[in-house]
């Protein structure tokens, strides 16, 4: 199974689960700007995938909506360990 695919059903099984044990369903999806970008997605079952620079690579955060609008992180959310690797071609470095 490809990278992105386990990270599909990583983040299905969280909104899944989420939604099992809140009487809020989730509303959002927050992952770091850079895995937003690398993996091209604008939702994931209908919740919206938004980048957040707080949310460390690798990781994303099901976000509740009892929340509402902050943008801020609150401690109820669900930070949950994306599965995946990612390779980044070495090259020189520019100082």
């Amino acid at each position: 199974m490809r990278a992105d695919a386990r990270n599909l059903e990583a983040i299905s099984k969280a909104i899944d689960q989420h939604n099992a044990s809140c009487p809020w369903p989730a509303a959002e999806i927050r992952m770091n700007p850079f895995e937003v970008e690398r993996l091209g997605w604008e939702e994931v079952r209908g919740l919206p995938v938004t980048g957040d620079s707080s949310v460390g690579t690798g990781r994303f955060v099901v976000v509740c909506s009892r929340d509402g609008d902050s943008g801020e992180l609150q401690s109820e959310e669900e930070v949950v360990d994306a599965v995946g690797t990612v390779s980044v071609p070495a090259g020189p470095t520019v100082n």
